[in-house]
């Protein structure tokens, strides 16, 4: 695949456990020689800097700094990370409303200084604003992305590769919907080294049946959770999985990636940001990677798409 380009610049807005993550896995992946780190908290992002600085004599050298909104100039990707974090035993009905504030505040001090790039969304709930930063900033659909279920389907992905005894690089599997209660998996389209699952099953000697499938997708749908019970935070996995997407994006690689976006007339569904299998590269999305859906992932996904909604009434 043809590189645009292999290097460029990165802005990350927020940097909490999660941006600062972002950042060192950025900084260690090579992607990028401009790094710019942004926060309301001033020194917190400033300290950031430093922190990696000090360690740039033992990854490739590039420009880390501290910054304002007018740094964003010339990013190629803007990753938006601020917003508050979820709580154990918090679900995120809990702090929409005070991260859509949020938002609304950051993306007309992102606007007033974008002159190219695409916007990448992490805050949660994902889906929700990534509606909010595409409506406000009026840029394209497919320049505005959400993480979306990237991570969940790295993790259905590792869990796959546990149960079945396979190299997880092998496996193709999708969670599609809403970054929530009503995602769910496409084992429809599932895939060990091109051999549909099913068949992977029907030839296995396990002989799980349905009721495995049911709890290896229960364990991806809780697995955040569990890990906020276990140590207050989710940060390492989401961190590589931005830079999955920051790479996808910086190489023009047309790697396809379940983000979330606003949907125009897919699958019968338009005016919501949920995930779906896209095709991503320098301009963001490309375009979306359509999959035949049985009829009962297709009611599934509406399901989502109607929550969703819901929810951006009343933020909206």
């Amino acid at each position: 695949m043809k590189s645009t380009k292999s290097k460029g610049k990165a802005s990350i807005i927020g940097t909490g456990l999660v941006g600062s993550s972002a950042a060192f896995a950025l900084a260690m992946s090579g992607l990028v020689s401009e790094l710019v780190l942004i926060d309301a908290n001033k020194d917190k992002a400033k300290g950031e800097a430093l922190d990696l600085n000090h360690g740039l004599s033992f990854f490739i050298n590039m420009s880390i700094t501290s910054g304002d909104f007018e740094d964003v100039k010339d990013s190629d990707i803007i990753i938006i990370t601020a917003g508050i974090a979820g709580k154990p035993g918090q679900v995120e009905a809990d702090f929409t409303e005070m991260n859509v504030n949020i938002i609304k505040d950051v993306v007309p001090k992102i606007m007033k200084n974008y002159n190219g790039g695409v916007l990448l969304v992490v805050s949660k709930p994902v889906d929700i604003l990534t509606y909010v930063v595409q409506k406000l900033s009026g840029l394209p659909e497919n320049k505005v992305i959400g993480t979306g279920t990237v991570l969940e389907s790295s993790r259905l992905r590792y869990l796959l590769s546990e149960h079945c005894n396979m190299d997880v690089k092998n496996i193709h599997a999708y969670i599609i919907g809403e970054h929530g209660e009503s995602q769910f998996p496409l084992w429809s389209a599932t895939n060990i080294a091109g051999q549909k699952y099913d068949d992977f099953c029907a030839l296995c000697t396990k002989k799980c049946g349905n009721a495995e499938r049911v709890r290896i997708f229960n364990e991806v749908k809780n697995a955040g959770a569990k890990i906020i019970e276990l140590k207050d935070a989710t940060h390492y996995a989401i961190a590589m999985g931005i830079v999955r997407i920051v790479e996808a994006v910086l190489k023009n690689q047309n790697s396809i990636l379940t983000v979330s976006s606003v949907i125009k007339d897919s699958y019968g569904i338009n005016d919501v940001a949920l995930s779906l299998p896209s095709v991503v590269n320098f301009n963001g999305i490309e375009r979306m990677f359509n999959i035949s859906l049985t009829h009962e992932e297709q009611d599934k996904l509406n399901v989502s798409a109607i929550k969703l909604k819901e929810i951006l009434r009343k933020v909206m």
